[in-house]
Order: structure tokens, then sequence, then C-alpha cells
């Protein structure tokens, strides 16, 4: 034990450091996805340049899924055993080289190529890494903050981008007389560098994260048998309620990813206008994700997690309800709402990690199988989406869309206070 806490002090000696840290994380974290998720500011100019359809777009998207599912438990398994800056500084670099090959516009053959790339780079070597990293870094107390920063601080770095991107695609497009696809090239260019340009810094300052100092101590025969330690996690009704509130949280969060197709084509809005509605969106990460980090950890982390799966829920549900002629302004308020409610859910909901009682030994394989439940819907939704808008055309589609997504929210928060339950009870 001596031995142990010695190696964890050099990482962890100062709240300075592990801040720093932080820092590093959320902006690594901040670059990797958006150029992947590039239809939540541009799905239609996508699809034009590509010569593809909504449907074709959401198979892309449901390869991506798959290879997430697929390697979530591999991504585990890895994350308990090579240093996170090897992962993610590969990850980078894989996401950022397949983004170049993804500005040429490829055929959609050879698009589902660079999904099923992105899937292994994000999922693999990346997420696991990303997650266990950042619950060591955090003490038992912050988990809350940590997560909330986390993944606020991403939504900031991630909308600066978004304002970049979209400002720069304005002028092309607007200004400087190109057309919406070389105007979109560039958009990929600007993600792609900051990728690569993060690879060899992300290798360099991303130590191995340790246990903390002052850990519990561990209550789990913790051994090197795979089959083993998935027994010992399956066992744990906390991780399952953990995982389930992840799922109803993230599909609360995939319904924002059609609000710029939504609006554009039965509000009648441009495309620059959309773009500056979804950029303003992603602003609210920031602020929510933080803001609930901190909450959770000042009052009750699933507490405030069931409460905000509620209130998100019936956000959405009331955007299927605006009339056809609303004005701008107020479409722009409910947005920002909702933007607000879910970034809110996902900057909490993996704190309630710390209330699952699994050893940091095999955290990462908890987290793989967290991830496995939790971002299940990466793999339906893009074909249930594509499913609904085909065989119930029009404004329909979306209506059965948002409030089936909305109903499991309220799921999610049952699960919520549940896990609120249990946690007590073990305190006891």
């Amino acid at each position: 034990m001596t031995t142990l806490a010695a190696q964890a002090e050099p990482a962890l000696d100062t709240t300075l450091q592990r801040y720093i840290k932080l820092a590093v994380l959320v902006i690594v974290a901040g670059n990797i996805y958006p150029l992947i998720y590039l239809r939540q500011n541009f799905q239609v100019t996508i699809t034009d340049s590509f010569g593809i359809t909504a449907a074709e777009l959401g198979q892309n998207y449901a390869i991506l899924g798959v290879l997430y599912m697929v390697t979530y438990l591999p991504s585990g398994w890895l994350a308990d055993r090579v240093s996170p800056r090897i992962l993610m500084s590969f990850s980078l670099a894989a996401a950022g080289l397949l983004g170049l090959w993804f500005s040429t516009f490829p055929s959609l053959f050879y698009m589902k190529v660079i999904f099923a790339g992105w899937g292994i780079a994000a999922g693999l070597t990346f997420w696991a890494a990303l997650i266990k990293a950042t619950t060591l870094l955090a003490k038992p107390h912050e988990q809350g903050r940590f997560f909330g920063i986390l993944d606020g601080g991403r939504g900031l770095v991630e909308a600066l981008l978004a304002t970049i991107a979209v400002g720069m695609f304005a002028y092309l497009t607007n200004s400087a007389g190109q057309t919406d696809a070389e105007g979109l090239r560039k958009v990929i260019y600007l993600y792609v560098g900051c990728m690569l340009a993060l690879a060899p810094i992300a290798y360099f300052i991303l130590h191995d994260p340790s246990e903390q100092p002052g850990a519990a101590i561990e209550n789990e025969a913790v051994s090197s048998d795979l089959w083993q330690n998935l027994k010992i996690i399956a066992a744990k009704e906390e991780l399952w309620l953990c995982g389930f509130c992840i799922l109803t949280g993230y599909q609360l969060f995939w319904a924002t990813y059609d609000f710029s197709a939504y609006m554009q084509i039965h509000y009648g809005l441009t495309a620059v206008a959309v773009g500056y509605i979804t950029v303003a969106k992603l602003w609210m990460r920031p602020i929510g994700a933080v803001a609930a980090g901190f909450a959770g950890d000042f009052l009750d982390r699933e507490g405030v997690l069931g409460g905000l799966l509620l209130l998100a829920a019936f956000a959405l549900a009331g955007m299927v309800f605006l009339p056809p002629g609303v004005s701008s302004t107020l479409l722009l308020a409910v947005v920002l709402a909702i933007g607000f409610l879910t970034y809110a859910v996902r900057g909490i909901f993996w704190s309630t990690l710390e209330s699952c009682d699994i050893s940091n030994k095999i955290k990462g394989l908890a987290i793989g199988v967290i991830s496995l439940v939790g971002y299940s819907p990466d793999i339906y939704l893009p074909l249930l989406n594509g499913y609904l808008l085909e065989t119930y055309p029009g404004k329909t589609g979306y209506n059965i869309y948002f409030l089936s997504i909305a109903a499991m929210g309220l799921l999610g928060a049952l699960a919520a206070w549940r896990l609120k339950i249990l946690v007590a009870r073990r305190a006891q």
C-alpha cells in the first residue's frame, strides 16, 4: 500500500496539477467528436454535398453506433492496461486522418468505411480512457464537478469551434462566393487541423492517472480473470441503474441532433439561421453541465439527475406542440431550454459511477459495461429516426420520435431516484 501511495503522489500531489490535467482532458474531448457529429450543424449541407439521403446518412451513424457497442467492453479492458495518453493521442491522430479522407467527399461505400474508422478511434481507444482518467483524477466528493467541468468544458470547446465553423461557412458561401460544398470542406479542414495538432500534446501531458491517495479500501476480490470481474460488475444493481440513466439521458441529447433539419424543413429557416440557433444551443452545454455538476456535489447527485431528466423530458415533449408559425425568437428559447437541460443531464450522469461501489482496478471494465448499455441509442435511434420519417412523412414522424424519447426520459428519472434509495441504504 505504501508503494501504491508513493506512485500516486506525483500525479495528484496538488489541486493545481489535477485541474491542469482536467483542462487537457477537456480540450482533447472537445476536439474529437465535433467532426464526427458534423450533422448537428450541417446535416442538409452534408446530404447535398455527398449526394446522399437523410436515411443513408443515418445508416452511417448506425455503423458508428455498432462499432461503439462492439468496442465498449474491449475499450474498458484496454483502459485498465494502457496509458490514456497513448490511447487518446492515437485516437486524435486517427480521427484527424480519416477526416482528411472525409473532406474529399467520397462515395457512400467509402463514407461508411470512414465512419467505421471513427467508431474505432472514438470508441475502442478513446472513450473508456477518458472517463476512467476523469473519475480517478477526482476525489470522491468532487465527482460531480469534475464530470460537469469535463462535459461543460468540452461543450465550450465545441461551441467555440462550431461558432468559428458556422461563421467561416457563412462568410465563404455568402461573401466569398463559394458553394456550400466548398464551404463544408473548409470546415472539415478546421476540425482536422485541431485534432492533428492536439495528438502530440495529449501524449506528452496526459500521464497515467493513479488511484487517489486516501481512497476507500477495496471491498471486492478483484482478479485478472475477465469473466470473474464481469460477474462482480453484473451483480451490482446500482451499475445497471446508472447505465439506464445514461441511456435515457443520451436519448434526450440525441433528439437535439434533429433540431437542425426539423427547423429548416418545418419552420422555413435558412441553413445559416439554423446554424446560428444550433450553435447558440451548444453554448448551453458549459452552463448546464458545470451547474449540474456542482449542484450534484453540494446537494445530491442522484436526486439532481432525476429532476433534470424529468424536466428535460417535459421540455422535449413541449417542442412537439409548437404551432407552425411560431416566431424564431420563441423557437430559439425552446431550443436553448432543451439544450440547457439535456447538457445538464450529460454533465452529471457519469458522476453516479462513484455511487456504484466499483473497485478502481476494474473501473475501466465497468465503464465499458455501462457504456454498452448507456450508449446503445447510437445504434437504434438513427434507424428509428429514418424509419419514422419515411413511414410518417412531415411533422408526424418527428412528433412520434420526440415524444417516444421524452417518455423514456421519465423512466430515466425513476431509475435515478431508485439509485438514490440504494445509495442511501448503503450509507446507513
